[in-house]
């Protein structure tokens, strides 16, 4: 996993797994469902079928992406705290 925090990770990791299965079984049970009907009409409710999970992953990716920013500019911040001590000291 991308994260540090491992218990954080663990539970993004799980959670895009459970988004995951959501989309397969919410494509496959309604492109089944409707197949009968129409080959176009069951490629579109596999669609809908599909976005509650696809929602679920683009948010959790979001967190995460979130989460790597901070975690990245607490780096620049300590780097550039570094700097600008060295910089006072060499003056």
């Amino acid at each position: 996993m991308r994260l540090d925090d491992r218990s954080l990770g663990f539970v993004i990791s799980f959670l895009l797994g459970v988004a995951w299965a959501a989309v397969l079984i919410g494509a496959v049970s309604s492109f089944l469902s409707f197949y009968h009907i129409g080959f176009f009409f069951a490629l579109v409710s596999a669609f809908i079928g599909m976005l509650p999970g696809l929602i679920g992953i683009v948010l959790l990716e979001h967190i995460i992406t979130n989460k790597e920013q901070q975690e990245e500019l607490k780096k620049q911040t300590k780097l550039l705290q570094q700097l600008v001590t060295q910089k006072e000291q060499n003056s």
